[in-house]
């Protein structure tokens, strides 16, 4: 059984929903999920947010966050969740916002990550380095890893 798999069962048996607000993955994370039959009693939306605009529009990510602290950061993953989880009414959020490659910079290298995962308890962030891997590894290991928190996420 798969992860998506795992994340609907328990959601459905558990009567929880999920939902992603997804930058560099464009909306792989939700993709997966919905792969899924029967993942509609788990997933109404998602969003994919892949412009600074988006975010803030979509998800009401903060300009001032943005611009303090740029689009792939923490601060900004967790006001991306918790937009999510309250556009979309869920019990659980995702969010991601990366830089898959190929490039980067000095202080945002290829294959930086960061997530944000909204429950009823609060976020949580984090950044994985997952390494210059090439735009297609990078983008498939942040959807495997929003997977796995997604489901952390569903206690």
């Amino acid at each position: 059984m798969t992860i998506a798999q795992h994340i609907v069962e328990k959601a459905t048996q558990t009567g929880q929903t999920v939902t992603t607000a997804e930058s560099c993955t464009g909306g792989m994370v939700a993709a997966a999920i919905t792969d899924i039959a029967g993942s509609s009693a788990a997933f109404e939306r998602g969003f994919v947010t892949y412009s600074n605009l988006a975010k803030t529009e979509m998800l009401g990510v903060s300009p001032a966050t943005l611009e303090a602290h740029g689009a792939v950061s923490e601060e900004v993953a967790r006001e991306m969740a918790m937009g999510a989880r309250g556009a979309a009414r869920a019990n659980v959020a995702v969010a991601i916002s990366g830089i898959a490659g190929p490039g980067g910079s000095e202080f945002k290298p290829e294959g930086r990550v960061c997530y944000g995962l909204a429950t009823a308890n609060g976020v949580t962030t984090q950044t994985i380095d997952h390494g210059a891997l090439g735009r297609a590894e990078v983008r498939a290991a942040a959807r495997d890893h929003a997977l796995r928190l997604l489901m952390s996420g569903l206690g």
